[in-house]
């Protein structure tokens, strides 16, 4: 049978059965197809485009004005010995941190591009670089799901050292290659003036959010539609099946599938069950990312060459690693179920935030970040100016 129907056919099967089977669910649902829709413009409007508009725009100021060469040259001595890139990559790693996904990824790719990084090292920052926010993990998921500031604390300190971690393995990721030093040359780049990176950074960073709020569409859509089908359930059951000596049960299952698609989705589903159990998914989740922010990076790469192996790799790694410190975190520092009204009127706050709230929230942690990367440009400025010149024989 397979000699008789190649992969290719396979493929182009399962494909129009999906497309046939999608067009089905939309006319046997479309109002629970609508309503999920409008959940995802909701989700779009009141958090995503405010939350990473202003990092994706200064992401790109940061690179295109050569922010990142002045921040290399002070942490090359960092980056270099502990995660084999170039101190420039510092930038991805630090915007990674506080912008949240994809704004690490996109950095990266916006760094290679302008050449700035080897591939080598680009494929080493995708591996960890793409992080959850703070804003995501303390507020919404440590206040908003698990009604505690400390489970968010707990949570974030858990995929900062994931991702380090992820990061001291990928370094032996093509070992031969070692990043380039100042002392050698430094990357070759020419930085933009101030109004041509500005314009760009605008509407670069608009297209790049209404990309995302795409992936995020779909993907409500389609998670919606497979609930109402019944596919999520049979899925559930049949993963429960295969896992039931791990101690997975269907619910579990269903949770899981959930965040593998869509983190949000998945987080919020981790309403009930031991604290442990859904700290440890939560983090696993935190760390995978979701395939609709994989799509999201996937749509960043383009035809840049660079490799999604090592990406996904990573986030698998960084998904496992979140689970197990968060596991031991528990561990070390037990937690009990809060129930205090302080913190239901802290959850029903954050799960009502507005556009405005989320466009302060990130505009004032995007300016924070600005002001440190100008700050440490010129502090390094003023050390370089200081040094006496070596005159050439």
């Amino acid at each position: 049978m397979g000699r008789i129907v190649g992969k290719a056919q396979y493929r182009d099967a399962l494909l129009g059965f999906g497309l046939l089977w999608t067009a089905l669910a939309l006319v046997l649902w479309p109002g629970e197809a609508m309503a999920a829709m409008k959940d995802g413009l909701k989700l779009c409007g009141n958090v995503i485009v405010p939350s990473l508009f202003p990092f994706f725009v200064l992401s790109s100021l940061v690179v295109e004005l050569g922010m990142s060469r002045y921040l290399g040259r002070l942490l090359e001595n960092v980056m270099a010995p502990l995660f084999r890139v170039n101190g420039t990559c510092a930038a991805a790693l630090a915007l990674g941190f506080v912008g949240g996904y994809p704004v690490g990824a996109r950095t990266a790719i916006a760094l290679y591009q302008d050449g700035q990084c080897s591939r080598t090292e680009a494929e080493r920052l995708l591996a960890f670089c793409n992080n959850s926010g703070p804003a995501f993990i303390l507020g919404v998921v440590g206040a908003g799901v698990f009604g505690s500031g400390r489970a968010g604390l707990m949570l974030y300190l858990a995929h900062i050292l994931a991702s380090l971690a992820v990061g001291l393995i990928f370094r032996f990721y093509k070992p031969s290659q070692c990043p380039r030093t100042y002392r050698q040359g430094g990357p070759q780049f020419q930085a933009a003036s101030f109004p041509v990176a500005f314009t760009h950074s605008i509407t670069g960073a608009m297209t790049s959010a209404l990309n995302i709020c795409a992936f995020v569409l779909f993907f409500t859509v389609f998670l919606r539609l497979l609930s109402y089908a019944g596919v999520l359930g049979a899925l559930a059951h049949g993963i429960a099946g295969f896992f039931s000596p791990l101690g997975l049960n269907e619910l579990w299952a269903r949770r899981l599938i959930t965040g593998l698609l869509e983190v949000s989705s998945g987080v919020s589903s981790l309403t009930d069950g031991t604290l442990t159990g859904r700290l440890s998914m939560a983090a696993f989740m935190l760390g995978w990312a979701g395939v609709s922010v994989h799509c999201q990076v996937l749509a960043f790469l383009g035809d840049s060459g660079l490799s999604m192996r090592t990406y996904v790799v990573g986030k698998l790694l960084h998904g496992v690693f979140s689970s197990l410190i968060a596991s031991a975190l528990c561990t070390l520092f037990p937690l009990s179920d809060p129930v205090s009204y302080y913190l239901i009127q802290q959850t029903e706050t954050i799960a009502h935030l507005d556009f405005h709230q989320a466009l302060t929230i990130s505009a004032v942690a995007a300016w924070a970040v600005w002001l440190l990367f100008l700050a440490l440009a010129i502090y390094v400025v003023k050390k370089s100016s200081g040094k006496p010149r070596r005159s050439v024989v």
